[in-house]
């Protein structure tokens, strides 16, 4: 750039005196123009002078030029290179370092390597304006004064490299040491002018030269990088210690030491006396901390020698290196890092000692003393959630330590039994074999006794009681109570479980009643029964579940859920005597409803089952049942005796009450009262769906007639194996039957009414002496005629005798309903004392 300015500079004077001659040139010749007519006599003179001007003038800067064209001029210089670190300040002094090579390029005109014999330095001393700067006037001499005296710290080396324009080269210098004590120097350039041989100061600024004291590293560069990776380790052992340290809790490490493994006790009892000083371990760590990143940034600026470049590695080097990867293995191994770096540790809390432990005795005042972790009951319960995947306990582990855990926040009212679904027996009760019966196949041993009602619990009765009572003795329930006159245990709804299996393992009883003072409403308060609480209700609430014996009918009393049907349970139906039935009817009603069936329906005629049979069916147990309706839930499920496309095995007939059935794609709706009969086609149902809903008296009879005829023919035909074994088809109704009132019906079953059809059958054909049945005799009593009847009928179904009946059946039926004996009517307990 210098030398282009060069040559424009010389082009431009060139130019201006071209100019200057071509102006003069022009105005001698207007002159001539306007004086030509009175200088006509002077022309060849005014011609000649004007020739003269203009060639004194136009020719002068050419032979100027010619003059200086041998002339070599040093206008500028700027740093080219240097083998230690050097620069350009903005005030444009070349800075370099000492002892260093540099490499300057000179600019101006006709260059050569002669060039630089007219380069000497002058030493300006230390302060940057004592060069002054060169020129002309009256500084000339002083400026020639100070350039009199040649520095020897910077010279020069080898020759000028020269460019072929001759306008820029490039000298080599040597600069010494600085003198000791000394920061920088200020060094100026002279050059020499050929026309009169002395030396000038090369400009100001521009020719002045700052030697500067060579930045020497603190340590060898060897050693700083290891002392920097050492530091880099230091500031993550300490990061990580601070977290995996104080982490610890003073409590948890003594129940490692206690439970842990060998290694973990090993390592608890080294880590425990310096985490007892919680203060003081904290104190020294960070102190540690910050002593060792700050030396490594201190470091990282003298390796790097830039102030940010040591900021950015050293904020990348102590994140990464000194955080990140410390912290997220201690957080996981703090114990075993902790135990085997515990020997430094020790090391920095004594070295930080003067500073960190009056720190620490000043938080311990102001803080007070570090307390471990304690963990109330809700908050051990939550961890042993929180933890269930990860800890080696099983759920039934943790439903214990959950259970005992919460047993005392726990009241005897949220574990009791309502009283509307205990087992009581009123006190009036005579321990008959109905009775004693229900009592076995309640299952319990402690049975509330009341009087009156069963909010007034007066007595309890163990079933070990009735050993030595005998059914046939009649013996009244008081008799037994005031024998054995066992202590009734009532406790508030308000006792907390705990206190409440306290007093159960006294041994006073396994049972207590539970009430509240009621004061609510006008009167006196009293004492108001809200159930029963065993002390298996505790123990179920402290394991979190349920026990069950071969006698419970519920998982939880409180949810009423049951239990899976136990097939092994005994029934102690089969002794009661067989004419009794659950649903108690008129012995009228029990003949009406067996006429109705032999003469209305054609599958229970004479032809098909006989009459005795007939009753035996109806007098079954579970034949005659009851359908409460339940106003609050009109459409619940067990209202519904017949439910579209659910497959039924049995036939209703309706003795009391009333039904609405709705049939048909229309879904028409249609009520029916008592004598109303449905599913005659389950009784023997073809596979085919059947599409009549309903038969009433003189409905649908000759269809249902021609249904039986066929059933009929095919049932004859079929052997008794068949009727057994062979599986039915089943019935699929496409209508609904609901109750709408309270209901009594007869329930009869597909297997029920095919052991009728083989046991007519049975009693009808007649038997060979040679047969295997055994004679029956007709003298012989229906109970015991029950015998005889083929072993292939499977226990469940109905089990019917072979035999016929008196000929006034129906007498004696209406007879043995009215005649039963008195004793057995005070046998029966009050319908509400079974759950």
């Amino acid at each position: 750039v210098t030398s282009a300015l060069v040559q424009r500079t010389e082009r431009a004077r060139a130019c201006v005196r071209a100019c200057v001659c071509v102006c003069v040139c022009l105005r001698v010749c207007v002159y001539i123009t306007n004086m030509a007519t009175g200088w006509c006599g002077r022309k060849g003179s005014a011609l000649t002078l004007m020739v003269f001007l203009c060639t004194g003038v136009c020719t002068s800067p050419a032979e100027t030029g010619a003059g200086d064209a041998g002339e070599s001029r040093i206008l500028g210089m700027r740093l080219q290179s240097s083998d230690k670190p050097a620069t350009t300040a903005e005030d444009g002094v070349i800075q370099v370092t000492e002892e260093s090579s540099v490499s300057l390029r000179f600019y101006g005109l006709h260059l050569s390597n002669d060039t630089r014999a007219q380069i000497r330095f002058v030493d300006l001393g230390g302060d940057a304006g004592g060069g002054g700067g060169g020129g002309g006037g009256g500084d000339e001499e002083k400026l020639n004064g100070t350039c009199a005296d040649f520095t020897k710290d910077i010279f020069v080396r080898g020759n000028m490299n020269v460019s072929k324009q001759g306008t820029s080269a490039v000298l080599r210098l040597k600069v010494k040491l600085l003198r000791k004590g000394e920061t920088h120097r200020d060094y100026g350039v002279c050059t020499r002018n050929e026309r009169d041989g002395k030396w000038y100061l090369l400009g100001e600024q521009d020719g002045m030269l700052r030697v500067v004291e060579e930045k020497k590293s603190l340590l060898p560069l060897w050693f700083q990088v290891i002392l920097i990776c050492g530091l880099l380790l230091l500031s993550g052992m300490f990061s990580g210690l601070n977290l995996g340290l104080m982490a610890l809790d003073p409590m948890e490490l003594r129940i490692v030491q206690s439970c842990g493994t060998d290694k973990e006790k090993k390592y608890a009892r080294k880590i425990e006396p310096i985490r007892r000083e919680g203060n003081y371990l904290l104190c020294s760590l960070l102190l540690g901390n910050v002593l060792v990143n700050t030396t490594l940034t201190i470091l990282l600026d003298d390796l790097i020698g830039s102030g940010v470049g040591a900021v950015v590695a050293s904020t990348i080097g102590i994140v990464i290196f000194g955080e990140i990867v410390p912290q997220a293995l201690c957080s996981r191994h703090g114990l075993a890092v902790g135990a085997n770096t515990i020997l430094l540790t020790k090391f920095f809390m004594l070295l930080t000692f003067p500073l960190s432990y009056p720190i620490s005795k000043l938080l311990d005042c102001v803080l007070g003393q570090e307390m471990g972790t304690v963990y109330n009951r809700e908050k051990l319960v939550e961890m042993l959630k929180v933890t269930e995947p990860y800890n080696d306990l099983v759920k039934e582990e943790l439903n214990m330590i959950q259970g005992a855990l919460e047993l005392r926040t726990k009241t005897v009212e949220d574990v009791m039994t309502p009283l509307n679904n205990c087992f009581m027996i009123h006190s009036d009760a005579v321990l008959d074999f109905n009775t004693m019966s229900e009592i076995m196949e309640s299952g319990y041993t402690r049975i509330p006794v009341f009087e009156d009602e069963r909010t007034n619990i007066v007595d309890i009765l163990f079933v070990k009681d009735l050993a030595f009572v005998d059914p046939d003795d009649c013996t009244t329930l008081k008799t037994i109570t005031k024998f054995y006159n066992h202590p009734v245990h009532f406790v508030f709804h308000d006792t907390k479980l705990d206190s409440m299996l306290e007093e159960f393992k006294k041994g006073k009883s396994h049972l207590a009643i539970v009430q509240k003072v009621n004061n609510e409403g006008e009167g006196d308060p009293f004492y108001e029964v809200l159930g029963l609480v065993t002390l298996e209700d505790v123990i179920e609430e402290i394991i979190k579940s349920e026990i069950l014996d071969e006698s419970d009918l519920y998982t939880d009393n409180r949810t009423r859920k049951k239990v899976a049907p136990n097939k092994n349970k005994r029934d102690f139906s089969a002794f009661k005597h067989e004419s009794e039935s659950k649903v108690k009817i008129s012995p009228q009603l029990l003949l009406a409803a067996h006429r109705f069936l032999a003469t209305e329906v054609n599958l229970f005629c004479q032809s098909q089952i006989s009459e005795k049979i007939l009753l035996r069916i109806l007098k079954h147990p579970d034949v005659i049942q009851e359908i409460k309706f339940n106003e609050n839930d009109k459409r619940s499920l067990q209202h519904y005796v017949y439910q579209r496309g659910k497959a039924v095995d049995y036939f209703v007939l309706i003795l009391q009450g009333r039904v609405e059935v709705e049939a048909g794609n229309e879904n028409m709706k249609f009520e029916t009262g008592p004598f109303s009969y449905y599913g005659v086609m389950a009784l023997s149902a073809p596979t085919l769906e059947f599409r009549s809903p309903s038969h009433l008296s003189g409905l649908n009879r000759s269809a249902s007639l021609n249904y039986t005829d066929r059933t009929e023919s095919q049932s004859i035909s079929g052997s008794n194996t068949q009727l057994n074994s062979a599986p039915s088809p089943q019935y699929i109704p496409d209508f609904n039957v609901r109750a709408l009132t309270d209901l009594q019906i007869v329930k009869i079953t597909r297997s029920q009414y095919q052991n009728g059809l083989m046991a007519s059958r049975l009693d009808s054909s007649p038997q060979s002496p040679d047969s295997g049945h055994t004679h029956v005799d007709q003298n012989m009593p229906m109970e015991n005629n029950a015998s005889v009847v083929p072993q292939s009928i499977s226990e469940n179904t109905l089990t019917l005798p072979l035999t016929d009946t008196p000929p006034d059946e129906h007498t004696s039926l209406l007879n043995e309903q009215n005649c039963l004996p008195a004793r057995q009517a005070g046998h029966s307990i009050h319908s509400d004392s079974s759950i």
